[in-house]
């Protein structure tokens, strides 16, 4: 284990992704067990997402499926990642983080985004659209307030009064609104490393305390995946990558297909550039490779935590790999890292 990981929290990110052949209820089923197994793993968080009337994602209702993640666990936090805030009135979404954390005392996180439905149709059928976005800062003021002392005379019962962890993941000029409201920020490399970087420096350098945090809290999501070579691991993160460049070519997100049947499917040479692109700034590989590759993010961002969301098509392949990442930053006990 190398010197700078042992001070940085791991977690996992899952969102529930949908193989060819699966049912969204199977896909939402195996997150559940995921949960059981992160905890059983020593992961710090596992968090679910929201997305809607996407094919190859199953979680649409974060809250929900992480009160399911919450039951069948008895230590280790459970949070999104996040509720989108324009899709919601802010009074619901206290209520309802509100009764994950009396049911599961001190051990919910509240991950809020600014993302809006993926399509015209999606948005419509959700009652918002993309201006509802433009009023994030209210939307995510009112949500902490209703926590702390209600608003306007109304009050999100049984949330006010209680502490729920909020963090803000960054899109758009989402790092400086997490500075200008103290709260941790969740940001990944969408853009490139470089841009990440800069987003968390900004963040940093603007940060102000408020109830809601004293000081700068850095979360870094990316890809981490371990295999028994590189190509191995490459090929295993392959799916994933097609289907965002499929999302990106034919607006809708598919299901995961076999990494064989996209290494001969015929692609466009845009289609090529998104899927390399896609990869980009994945970490994976041997043990070595990937604690190598860890310490320099690291070492360059100054991450207090690293939420990991990988998707693969191998169900199996995938659990393995965050298995032989938690023996490899010292989680597991070391009986079971002998056994291993």
């Amino acid at each position: 284990m190398t010197a700078a990981l042992p001070s940085v929290r791991f977690s996992i990110l899952d969102r529930s992704r949908v193989r060819r052949g699966q049912s969204h209820p199977a896909a939402l089923r195996e997150t559940v067990e995921f949960a059981r197994l992160a905890e059983q793993w020593g992961y710090h968080r596992f968090w679910v997402s929201e997305h809607h009337s996407v094919p190859g994602v199953a979680g649409s209702a974060p809250t929900v499926l992480a009160a399911a993640a919450a039951a069948a666990t008895s230590r280790i936090r459970i949070g999104t990642g996040g509720v989108m805030l324009p899709n919601h009135q802010p009074l619901v979404v206290a209520e309802q983080f509100g009764v994950l954390e009396s049911l599961y005392p001190g051990r919910i996180d509240m991950g809020l985004g600014r993302s809006v439905g993926f399509t015209d149709g999606v948005r419509r059928a959700l009652g918002h659209g993309k201006a509802d976005a433009e009023d994030f800062d209210d939307q995510l003021a009112a949500v902490l307030d209703y926590f702390a002392h209600g608003r306007q005379g109304v009050h999100a019962w049984p949330a006010e009064g209680l502490r729920v962890p909020a963090f803000l993941l960054a899109t758009g000029s989402g790092a400086e609104r997490a500075a200008r409201f103290g709260l941790p920020l969740v940001v990944a490399a969408v853009a490139g490393t470089d841009r990440m970087v800069e987003a968390i420096e900004r963040y940093r350098a603007e940060f102000r305390e408020t109830a809601w945090g004293s000081e700068p809290y850095v979360v870094v999501s990316g890809t981490v995946l371990i295999a028994d070579s590189t190509e191995e691991a490459r090929r295993m993160l392959l799916p994933e990558a097609w289907s965002n460049a499929y999302s990106r070519t034919r607006g809708e997100f598919p299901v995961l297909l076999p990494p064989e049947e996209i290494e001969s499917a015929p692609m466009t040479e845009r289609e090529r550039r998104l899927v390399a692109e896609s990869m980009r700034d994945q970490i994976h590989g041997t043990e070595d490779e990937v604690a190598e590759a860890l310490e320099r993010l690291v070492t360059r961002t100054g991450a207090d935590e690293i939420l990991v969301h990988t998707s693969t098509y191998d169900r199996t392949a995938r659990l393995e790999s965050h298995r032989r990442l938690a023996r490899l930053i010292g989680l597991l006990p070391a009986e079971e890292r002998r056994a291993a």
